[in-house]
């Protein structure tokens, strides 16, 4: 086994929101696998830290280059494009399925060289292997010397990053690349591999054993039927290398048509996603198509698309009939888009490390007012940790009162959090209050603020409509202000009927109501909430993600009688109506805006 890449590498968070964006090089590789931003490998730069990127995928081109018939210009067409779109899509990785030539001749090979010698001078990384009509597909990989091997053998590979070894036939090999900030490997395997070269890929993959693998083989699944299924030789391969290798979660494979997609379950309980592709049938030798893989990991989601570079340069004026129908495909086997939880598919070979809980010390920055962890027990008073005395007192409603939780969002500091099982008709539950003599009662935060909070909304079927988060006891007419609904608290941090975030307050400097609207929240989901205020504009922010609906209109400070804070609750004419429905895992008060990269979810 020839081996050139050890594939130790450094993990970073899978989930998309601690993904750092970056353009680096696509295959510049240091320090055991860490992309580097400054070694230029490839030429063309692509962001490998973003959680969307692009694996092309190209399907048997034999036709393209069959003794003295064909055209390479389809496929030369395909290639400049992705070299072109690398930045744009993202591309960083270029898979061929086999049959890269339709008889095995050395001169048909010396026609396809060049063609992909466009990625070579690009330096795009890509994989080959050898499909039926490559070699001679009456024999096993152990075959030994054949004009596909001297122009696709290791020998083409060794110059990129990404490769990562071969067999000692050189007819199967490995490749690591980078992308969404972790490695990926995908397996490039010879039309029929011996039992030496299965054992060759299940040892590759053992050595690494913390990355999702792609396989990449000519025959595995067909769909003659219009449903996939295991082909003669595809069921051995499932059997020697799939099966039994729960990192293997998406495999590719040309030689049949029609295309054709086949779930099944491993022997760990994970589904493998078998996908053919063939567009050998079709016009002009298949035009060059191309199968774009966009994993998506912010959205748990990969969205594949097959498109004919080659007919989409051409004039549209000028495109005859044929080539018009050609030059995307959109139904439901060639486009689609396949429902991926990567963290959890990922999570028995690669799991997400949790982040360590951080001391709430760490987290008095300067200028809090304000800091309230629920990692504790439930107790009658809750601990300012900002030192400045604004301790909480409970509350207690009718019905249950809050219990503590292990349950805690992802980038919260502390590692628990306390369930409030609220409600209304009557108003149950139970709520917190700053004591009477907070600082905080009386604070007006003139030079700005920032309040955040890690939520979950409750999923229990009931009606929470207009419940609060955290809002201030005093009405706007306490305050002496007579806009709007003078009987509505001078702060209220809530959710309206339709989970929407709204931040409602009196300013210092209006006689109105000013308010904030967010989105739907999703119940049943953990989330960052944040209001900042810079003692010009109010903006409300959530995971970090700036909202839409913040008012231009200045305002500035909070309106105050003196009274206490509430958490857990909101109240209308200085009545509680109402307690919280779900988790809360802590709360803090800067007197000044804070930049997201200043957050507790940061």
């Amino acid at each position: 086994m020839e081996q050139q890449y050890d594939g130790t590498s450094r993990r970073r968070l899978l989930q998309a929101g601690a993904l750092g964006a970056g353009a680096v090089v696509a295959g510049g590789v240091l320090d055991g696998g860490a992309a580097s931003a400054t070694t230029s490998s490839y030429g063309g730069r692509v962001d490998t830290e973003h959680p969307r990127f692009t694996v092309a995928v190209v399907p048997d081109t034999q036709y393209q280059f069959d003794q003295d018939r064909g055209d390479s210009a389809p496929l030369t067409a395909t290639f400049e494009y992705l070299v072109e779109q690398r930045s744009a899509e993202n591309v960083v990785f270029v898979a061929h399925l086999g049959d890269v030539v339709e008889n095995a001749l050395a001169s048909e090979f010396a026609q396809a060289d060049p063609v992909f010698k466009v990625l070579d001078r690009a330096r795009m990384p890509y994989s080959v292997l050898a499909g039926n009509h490559d070699i001679d597909g009456s024999k096993d990989d152990s075959r030994g010397d054949s004009p596909y091997l001297r122009t696709f053998g290791p020998q083409r590979f060794r110059r990129m990053a990404t490769y990562g070894g071969s067999t000692a036939n050189g007819y199967n090999s490995y490749h690591v690349f980078r992308a969404a900030g972790r490695q990926w490997l995908l397996l490039a395997m010879d039309w029929r591999p011996s039992d030496a070269s299965f054992a060759w890929a299940r040892a590759v993959i053992a050595a690494h054993p913390r990355m999702p693998v792609i396989l990449t083989i000519h025959d595995l699944v067909y769909a003659d039927s219009g449903v996939a299924e295991f082909s003669d030789h595809g069921k051995r391969v499932w059997d020697q290398l799939v099966k039994d290798n729960d990192q293997i979660f998406l495999t590719l494979n040309g030689h049949f048509w029609p295309s054709g997609r086949l779930t099944r379950q491993n022997t760990a309980g994970h589904d493998v996603h078998m996908h053919l592709a063939n567009y050998q049938d079709r016009y002009y030798g298949g035009s060059g198509m191309v199968r774009l893989y966009h994993f998506d990991l912010a959205r748990n989601t990969i969205d594949v698309e097959t498109i004919a570079p080659w007919i989409l340069k051409q004039d549209p004026a000028r495109r005859n009939e044929l080539a018009e129908g050609e030059v995307e495909l959109t139904d439901d086997v060639n486009r689609f888009s396949v429902p991926l939880d990567f963290e959890e598919r990922f999570a028995g070979f690669a799991p997400v490390p949790v982040r360590p809980a951080r001391p709430a010390k760490q987290l008095v920055i300067p200028g809090t007012a304000a800091y309230w962890r629920f990692d504790g027990p439930v107790s009658g008073q809750v601990v300012d940790q900002s030192g400045q005395g604004n301790h909480l007192t409970r509350v207690q409603l009718a019905g249950g009162a809050p219990s503590v939780s292990a349950e805690f969002h992802p980038e919260q500091p502390g590692h628990a959090s306390w369930l409030f099982p609220g409600g209304k008709n009557p108003a149950r539950g139970g709520y917190l209050k700053t004591v009477d003599s907070a600082p905080i009662n009386k604070l007006t935060f003139r030079g700005g603020y920032t309040i955040e909070a890690f939520v979950k909304l409750a999923d229990d079927g009931q009606d929470h409509s207009w419940e609060g988060l955290i809002s201030r006891l005093g009405t706007g007419r306490d305050a002496g202000k007579t806009g709007s609904d003078p009987d509505e608290p001078v702060v209220k941090l809530g959710f309206s009927g339709g989970r929407q975030v709204q931040w409602a307050v009196y300013p210092l400097d209006r006689n109105d109501t000013f308010t904030n609207w967010g989105h739907e929240q999703v119940a049943g989901q953990w989330f960052h909430l944040a209001i900042v205020n810079d003692g010009r504009h109010s903006v409300l922010y959530v995971d970090s993600s700036e909202l839409l609906r913040n008012p231009a209109t200045p305002s500035n400070g909070l309106a105050t009688v003196g009274k206490p804070w509430l958490v857990g609750a909101g109240h209308y004419a200085n009545e509680v109506d109402q307690g919280f429905a779900g988790h809360i895992g802590e709360v803090r008060i800067v007197g000044r805006a804070l930049k997201p990269s200043q957050f507790l979810n940061a």
